[in-house]
């Protein structure tokens, strides 16, 4: 390799201290130094990367970054974490294989924060990612005051000595009778506890207000509310009982559980005190408050309703009977079809006889009380719950209107079934709603009267991050001064990782923002909020694009934040494509100089100042010598837009956007303002659901106008494109099926008799059987990671030896999914069906994938290239709807330009592509901009302006102005 291609560590170790290379003994190494690494595409690359400062890493996509700092750095510091256990903790946990890598040095502790490691489970949220909800249940616990849900009264508890000072001021020379609550509003005869009672030596009870003695046998009336309290002693209120009065109530606190009440003899007014909380007015007590008490993952604070999620599934008429002019037997009625020889027919059957009506009749000419025993199981519009629920797992009735009906049974498939595909079924005639006991806050009725300056925790959880911030500003001026000793360290540690998730640029996020809500880019900076709470040092972080999802706004808060991780002292590595963040930057390492096997090496590197004035793409771009140049003329369209009418789901203010057809529009606005829920999840689900009849459900909206000028919509995302190693681009573009149609029709192929299937390495007939079409064979290692082999029986070439016999102008099949897609362009020029869709391959820059590469090994943005070549290839009506969410993820300027190519013939054939983007390299050329603000969460969710790039910069409001001013210069 060129000298000039790599810094020497030494010379990264001069430019940074300026002062002698050797390192003394003791002391922190000056960079981690990558010796020899061939991980994927690095050709044996060695690299010194800066301790403790702020570096990036860039170049194209696929040229190699995530393996530099992914594959190798982070891959070796998990590895030699494992190595530091014990060797009985190692097998079970097993280890990870060495990155094929000479030597590292200079590694600390690493910790990559990925876009990939979202977490799914409805049950995490902002708050608890971020710890913040964990700090706020534990102030609630210490500190909240506690009020009565029946009364709104302000709840007491009292001590022993309280009591007795009370009873000893207030109800001096008194007789008073102390009684003990056994059994407080339930029914039952209570046989066995007065048997009980007798036994343990107590004469009289106090049974609904009166006194009775206890007798064996007793018992009550079973179907009647009872209150029962047990009588402990009689006695006059003076000091000189003092002590028989304690005795008297620490006995009668232990069988009342705490709660205590003293009748007076000749009022019969009736005093009630407890050692918990209590409602002095309507008696009711809480549990003295824990942390748990307010977390809804706990049984303790969960609500009961919806289980700690905040939302329930409600069966919909609507869903379940869209047109009522159709009879029951013709499907009216969609979950069960047309009519048929089955049970739930049979109970149809006979409702009808004893309601008078006939299946073959409209629906809308059934009686009403007979409709709602169909579809609720009773003549009322609900369905009870328990009576739900009375059908097991195990019951075979599954499928009876007996129980619930219609909705009753929905919701038991819904609720019990194990089948994800039966539970899927059901959800299809469900709408998820808020829960209607907890109002979405997911906590129980008694956990929401706890209150600090007369607000829940509930209501703190639901408030935007930059509310919540205010809130606690000042928060010890409302509190007393026990409260403030309590919450004074805890007040501290909310308010430092609060100000964590604003320096983020996260501010419009609520606490009870579901996890898996939010895009990968803020889960991504999520995480990276959290780990500058935590407040380590001497750590190696690894970022993938934080910058994801981020307005440019935004950008100064994000690089603030990586100082201050680097500050701490940390070295922090970037992956990383934004302009800003790499002159920011204390060093810069870009990779290249393509993608795939023409990329792998060092091609610049040096602190931003040293690195423009080098000679790589990225350095040019940097300098402003390349730029993605401002179209000459903007499209006008074809005249015909698509209308979206009142849009009010989430933050969205009731907004009406019309799209212009035909034309690159772009949707643009700060993190939060709404762009996903006005593109993602109400416009896509109209357009999929109207094409496709798609499950997805669009939030709410009025009216949509224009359907009729398009005939299909397409989402293009960078999802990947297979899910396991079988998977390949040719498969995804359906080339290979065409590959092995020429195969099959070769002379060779003819007289062995050997069709198209042989030469695919998923279905026996041609493949290696030993290694069944992969090449590799896994070999199981117990408590060891599995470990891939080379196939010995066919060397990697997946096929046996006489499908490997058929040759295409000298080559296997074998030797066609190793050829790059340039390579296989002059290789299958001749051939019509094949040429043109892998040129398609190469026109949207992947020349340099193997056509058998695994579609697991692709970045992101290869992916969505691979995509995009498959819809070229198709032929299309020029009426297709694409939209495409951040299609420049991943993508270097180079890859930008190549991909706004790609957008451009698409819309050049007369179809419309949507982007909802940030780049200001895409929002510059698009033709008409859509610009969602003003700001995140509450205070966005409106038009800020909308408009051809011009006329959107001259908009004073708008933040996306201010930038897309600067670029049409």
């Amino acid at each position: 390799m060129a000298s000039s291609e790599i810094t020497s560590a030494k010379e990264v170790k001069a430019k940074k201290t300026e002062v002698s290379t050797q390192i003394i003994p003791g002391t922190e190494p000056d960079a981690i130094e990558v010796y020899g690494s061939r991980v994927h595409n690095l050709k044996n690359i060695d690299v010194a990367i800066p301790r403790n400062q702020l570096v990036v890493i860039t170049g194209l996509s696929g040229s190699g970054k995530s393996s530099l700092a992914f594959d190798t750095i982070y891959a070796e510091g998990q590895r030699r974490y494992l190595e530091s256990f014990s060797a009985y903790a190692r097998q079970f946990i097993g280890g990870l294989e060495r990155p094929d890598v000479d030597k590292i040095t200079g590694l600390s502790p690493v910790i990559s924060i990925e876009q990939k490691s979202t977490n799914r489970n409805p049950r995490s949220t902002v708050g608890t990612v971020t710890e913040i909800y964990d700090f706020i249940r534990l102030l609630y616990a210490r500190t909240a005051d506690a009020y009565s849900y029946v009364t709104g009264e302000k709840m007491v508890k009292f001590t022993e000595e309280q009591i007795i000072d009370n009873l000893l001021t207030n109800q001096k020379g008194k007789k008073m009778t102390i009684l003990a609550p056994i059994v407080r509003g339930r029914k039952g005869h209570y046989r066995e506890l007065f048997e009980n009672i007798r036994k343990q030596g107590y004469l009289k009870v106090r049974v609904d207000d009166e006194i009775v003695e206890v007798k064996p046998k007793m018992q009550l009336d079973r179907f009647k509310i009872h209150n029962i309290e047990l009588i402990i002693d009689r006695l006059t209120m003076e000091a000189d009982n003092k002590d028989r009065i304690r005795q008297s109530l620490q006995l009668g606190m232990k069988q009342g559980k705490g709660l205590i009440q003293l009748l007076d003899a000749d009022s019969d007014a009736l005093t009630t005190f407890s050692k918990h909380l209590m409602c002095l007015e309507s008696g009711i007590s809480y549990e003295e408050p824990s942390p748990n008490t307010f977390s809804f993952n706990s049984p303790y604070g969960a609500c009961p309703v919806c289980n700690g999620l905040g939302v329930t599934y409600e069966v919909r008429k609507s869903m379940i009977i869209p047109d009522e002019t159709v009879s029951i037997n013709k499907g009216g009625i969609l979950p069960i079809g047309e009519a048929r020889d089955n049970f739930i027919f049979k109970e149809l059957n006979q409702l009808a006889k004893r309601y008078k009506f006939s299946l073959s009749s409209q629906i809308q000419s059934i009686p009403e009380e007979a409709l709602n025993m169909i579809l609720y199981g009773s003549t009322e519009q609900e369905v009870e719950e328990d009576e739900v629920l009375e059908i097991s797992d195990f019951d075979d009735r599954w499928y009876t209107l007996e129980k619930g009906g219609l909705a009753g049974m929905l919701k038991r498939c819904f609720k019990y079934t194990t089948s994800e595909s039966i539970r899927s079924w059901a959800e299809e005639y469900m709408d998820k709603v808020t829960c209607h006991e907890c109002n979405g806050t997911r906590l129980r009725k008694e956990s929401l009267w706890f209150k600090i300056d007369n607000k829940n925790i509930g209501e703190l959880a639901g408030w935007d991050i930059d509310v919540l911030a205010e809130w606690f500003r000042d928060l010890e001026s409302r509190l007393s001064e026990k409260q403030k000793t309590i919450a004074r360290d805890l007040l501290k540690e909310i308010r430092t990782r609060i100000q964590f998730i604003l320096d983020v640029g996260l501010e419009y996020l609520s606490l009870h923002r579901p996890a898996k809500s939010l895009s990968g880019g803020e889960a991504q900076r999520i995480r990276l909020a959290t780990q500058i709470g935590s407040q380590l040092s001497g750590i190696t972080y690894i970022l993938d694009e934080p910058s994801i999802g981020l307005h440019q706004r935004d950008n100064r808060q994000l690089i603030q934040a990586l100082r201050k991780l680097s500050d701490a002292p940390n070295t922090v590595i970037v992956v990383e494509h934004d302009k800003e963040i790499m002159l920011e930057s204390d060093y810069v390492i870009d990779i290249g100089p393509g993608a795939g096997e023409h990329g792998g090496r060092i091609i610049a590197q040096g602190t931003p100042k040293e690195f423009v004035k080098q000679g790589s793409v990225t350095a040019k771009y940097l300098a402003n010598k390349i730029s993605i140049p401002v179209p000459a003329e903007r499209r006008k369209g074809n005249g015909n837009f698509l209308e979206l009418k009142g849009a009010t789901g989430n933050n969205l203010k009731n907004i009406s956007v019309k799209f212009p057809l035909g034309t690159f529009i772009g949707v643009t606005g700060v993190s939060g303002s709404g762009k996903s829920t006005l593109i993602n999840e109400t416009l896509y689900p109209i357009l999929s659901k109207y094409f496709y009849r798609s499950n997805l459900k669009p939030l709410a909206y009025k009216e949509i106008k224009g359907l009729e000028h398009i005939d299909k919509v397409i989402e293009i995302d960078q999802t990947p494109i297979g899910r396991t190693p079988r998977s390949n681009p040719v498969t995804y573009i359906k080339v290979f099926d065409e590959i092995r149609k020429l195969y099959a029709m070769l002379p060779e192929a003819k007289i062995r008799g050997y069709a198209a299937g042989r030469f695919s390495f998923n279905v026996k007939g041609g493949r290696c059987e030993e290694c069944q079409g992969g090449g590799m064979k896994v070999i199981e290692m117990n408590f060891l990671p599995d470990v891939e082999v080379l196939c010995e029986k066919c060397n990697g070439k997946r096929y046996n030896r006489e499908t490997l016999e058929v040759r295409f102008k000298g080559k296997s099949i074998n030797d066609v999914l190793n050829l790059t897609v340039e390579e296989s362009l002059a290789f299958f020029e001749s051939i019509p069906t094949i040429y043109p869709k892998l040129k398609t391959l190469n026109d949207v820059g992947l020349g340099y994938l193997k056509l058998g590469q695994s579609s697991t090994t692709l970045s992101g943005g290869e992916a969505q290239r691979v995509k995009l070549s498959a819809e070229l290839s198709k032929k299309d009506t020029g009426k297709t709807f694409y939209i495409l969410d951040e299609p420049t993820t991943g993508l270097h300027f180079q890859d930008i330009k190549i991909l706004l190519d790609v957008l451009n013939r698409l819309i050049d054939r007369g179809n419309t592509v949507l982007v909802i983007e940030h780049n200001m390299d895409v929002i510059k050329v698009a033709d008409y901009i859509v610009d969602i603000g003003l700001e995140g969460g509450n205070k966005g969710g409106t038009i800020v302006a909308q408009g051809t790039p011009e006329v959107v910069a001259k908009n004073k409001e708008s933040h996306t102005a201010k930038f897309l001013r600067e670029e049409l210069k």
